[in-house]
């Protein structure tokens, strides 16, 4: 059964607005690959922000095993989540990611989506071919912010961010 958003081939150094706000739209239950438990890592601050914006965002983490990261608790492996998953979102090393594409498959989610960074066409082509939507070199905080116009409110394409130092008063 095909369960993609998208029939035709995705251009995967170009995705449209309407391929991630499709995916985006669809996904309720996020499987972060890679999640850390260290607040400053980035990892985490993706985490919160999908947490924040009704996500549910279950962190995998083989080293952070029996942990809880932001309320919920650290799986070791995609294999062992007892619920359904929507999207799995892979912030590990490029080469990571067949494993992790076939766990995604095997676990019956509908988009891999790998961090920005994170990029392997082999991969993705696995995945597509087994019904599943991919992003690659992207981040889901980001294109959902962008996508809502929130990057707007924290400066970011309004002009008023610059290089140029303020002069002081």
């Amino acid at each position: 059964m095909d369960r993609r958003v998208s029939e035709s081939p995705v251009n995967h150094d170009d995705y449209s607005d309407e391929y991630l706000r499709g995916l985006l739209h669809r996904t309720k239950t996020i499987a972060m690959v890679g999640a850390s438990p260290n607040w400053n890592r980035p990892s985490y601050f993706v985490m919160k922000y999908l947490q924040g914006k009704g996500f549910r965002v279950i962190p995998v983490n083989p080293r952070a095993l029996g942990e809880e990261i932001l309320g919920e608790p650290v799986v070791a492996a995609l294999t062992d989540i007892a619920v359904p998953v929507d999207m799995v979102d892979v912030f590990r090393a490029s080469d990571a990611a067949p494993a992790i594409v076939e766990d995604a498959i095997r676990i019956g989610a509908k988009i891999v989506w790998m961090q920005i960074g994170v990029r392997h066409d082999a991969a993705a082509a696995r995945a597509e071919a087994s019904g599943l939507d991919v992003v690659m070199n992207r981040c889901p905080k980001i294109e959902f912010s962008r996508l809502c116009g929130e990057l707007g409110w924290s400066g970011v394409n309004t002009g008023i961010i610059s290089s140029r130092r303020r002069k002081l008063v």
